[in-house]
């Protein structure tokens, strides 16, 4: 638990740290003031017995919101990804190909457009794997072959459904910002 110390001359404060009776210094490069911002961000106003001082509960609150932003801009970029089971399918896009020729009807120079691959495809990867399963009661026995889903899918879904959760939990003035 932390208490705010402050002379009644002066703006100038530090946070005490109750059960060592050790003092903080209001240093956003101090390590431990880093643990106190992370601790109001985690118990709110139950780590200090008094008030936050208004400062400090804002530099908690920018600490949180840039950690918000950055979990949601990596959220965003893994769900943009192809998902493994389905695959990607190849995109092309028509460009100048360097190349012009001389258009008789208009008497100028056409630029030469061409098919180019922007994104190559990929194809999906198999929904199940073989492995072999052995006997513990039967160390002489044969393994025998189990399907199971493929673990390259499993993880890939896994990692969409905790990046959602971020993306669902994160709050408006983030994701406007991160609009912005």
């Amino acid at each position: 638990m932390y208490k705010i110390n402050q002379p009644e001359v002066t703006d100038i404060y530090n946070i005490s740290i109750i059960e060592s009776n050790t003092y903080i210094p209001v240093d956003p490069a101090n390590l431990d003031y880093q643990k106190v911002l992370d601790d109001i961000i985690e118990q709110g106003t139950d780590c200090f017995e008094g008030d936050i001082h208004e400062d400090l509960q804002e530099a908690a609150d920018a600490k949180l919101f840039a950690k918000q932003l950055a979990d949601y801009t990596i959220s965003k970029e893994r769900l943009e990804q192809y998902v493994l089971s389905v695959g990607r399918a190849e995109v092309t896009e028509s460009q100048p190909s360097g190349e012009t020729v001389y258009n008789e009807e208009t008497m100028q120079n056409d630029v030469v457009m061409a098919d180019f691959v922007t994104v190559t495809a990929i194809d999906p990867v198999d929904a199940t794997v073989t492995r072999l399963v052995y006997s513990e009661e039967d160390i002489d026995a044969d393994p025998t072959e189990e399907e199971i889903e493929n673990p390259l899918i499993t993880k890939d879904n896994a990692e969409r459904a905790a990046a959602q959760a971020i993306v669902d939990a994160t709050p408006q003035p983030v994701i406007d910002e991160y609009n912005s």
